[in-house]
């Protein structure tokens, strides 16, 4: 099934209950710039409000890149209150839109993943990356720093010395490299890369998506400063007893069943 809005740079499908984002922009190696940047943020609201979509995969067309980066020609002659405004709405509408999305979120990285394309990827709950994948955040190179949460994010995902090193030299990263810092969850053959997303997907489908929107948002707690995770955690504990999937899962391990959660 096909979601039905008007996007240009951007392909939207329903699968399994999955909706698949591709951005599609091939001839700029699936840049992001505003335009796609409007787009995406409006096929994940509407998805946030679509009781069929149980998670989403956003991915880039063609096998060469996921996304190559921000749309650079596009930001060239920026001032300094522009280039603000720029990093600002692309946390607002993006990437703090999808690490705190209420639907678990898969990036399948599909070749170049560079600048704000690692960023987007990043800002998504899960990773999978093809065995021809190569990540990095190049913007020292330009004279900038990563301005949609790189600089905050790679050192959460892989250390912070990892994070200096490749923020500071702006090398490049093999998909096997960033497996074994914990960039990626898993690292497939490019033909095998949906498939194992929807692998992921399909043990989600099952779940409590009650449960599994808490889930994000605790978790996301324990890195937020302005919170104590732990208390979060406790807070949020105790409301899932006064849920529906918590009587519904309950009920079902007791009478060894299989769960079925009203938002399935």
């Amino acid at each position: 099934m096909t979601v039905e809005m008007a996007l240009e740079n951007i392909t939207a499908e329903i699968k399994n209950n999955v909706l698949v984002l591709t951005i599609n922009r091939p001839d700029k190696l699936n840049a992001l710039n505003k335009q796609t940047i409007e787009e995406l943020h409006e096929a994940l609201v509407e998805a946030e409000n679509n009781k069929e979509v149980h998670a989403l995969i956003i991915t880039g067309s063609g096998n060469k890149a996921f996304v190559a980066g921000a749309d650079i020609a596009e930001f060239s002659n920026f001032s300094v209150e522009e280039g603000k405004q720029l990093s600002s709405i692309g946390h607002f509408k993006i990437f703090n839109f999808i690490e705190n999305y209420s639907k678990p979120v898969i990036a399948a990285v599909n070749g170049f993943a560079l600048g704000g394309g690692l960023e987007l990827a990043m800002a998504c709950h899960i990773r999978v990356a093809s065995n021809n994948a190569k990540m990095g955040l190049p913007e020292v190179s330009l004279g900038v720093i990563p301005g949609y949460g790189g600089t905050q994010r790679l050192a959460q995902l892989v250390g912070k010395g990892k994070a200096f090193e490749m923020i500071v030299t702006a090398d490049m990263i093999v998909a096997e490299d960033a497996f074994k810092w914990g960039l990626v969850n898993y690292v497939t053959t490019p033909e095998e890369l949906l498939n194992k997303c929807f692998e992921i997907t399909s043990k989600i489908a099952s779940k409590s998506p009650v449960a599994i929107k808490t889930a994000i948002k605790v978790i996301n707690a324990g890195y937020n400063s302005k919170l104590n995770g732990y208390e979060v955690e406790i807070e949020e504990f105790g409301k899932s007893f006064g849920t529906a999937d918590f009587r519904e899962g309950v009920d079902a391990f007791l009478e060894k069943r299989k769960a079925k959660f009203p938002g399935n």
